[in-house]
């Protein structure tokens, strides 16, 4: 059986930046893969009032024992003073696919 993997979620305010932080995860071998969407529209509370932006959501394949690392690569090069980085464990899957997962990234 494969090592625990997770989908970590955030957005960024460019494709640029996105880009850039998918190329540094994969590259450094803390994400198996990450999927830079399309633009969205995202509405939220921040300091008391009605906030709207254009983001570029990021979806990170990686292994749980990752998680601190890839929050770290987040929070390196993330503009936000408070991104959205959320870790959503992958309870189910096909099994290849989470062996791949754990052989595409590095050991912690």
């Amino acid at each position: 059986m494969a090592e625990p993997a997770i989908v970590v979620l955030t957005n960024l305010p460019d494709r640029e930046s996105a880009q850039r932080l998918a190329q540094a995860l994969v590259g450094g071998r803390l994400a198996a893969c990450v999927n830079v969407g399309v633009t969205v529209e995202s509405i939220y509370h921040w300091r008391g009032q009605i906030e709207t932006a254009i983001e570029v959501p990021v979806t990170i394949k990686t292994r749980a024992v990752l998680f601190s690392e890839v929050e770290a690569a987040i929070r390196r090069f993330h503009p936000y003073e408070l991104p959205e980085i959320v870790a959503v464990p992958i309870t189910h899957g096909s099994p290849a696919y989470l062996a791949w997962i754990a052989a595409e990234t590095r050991a912690a």
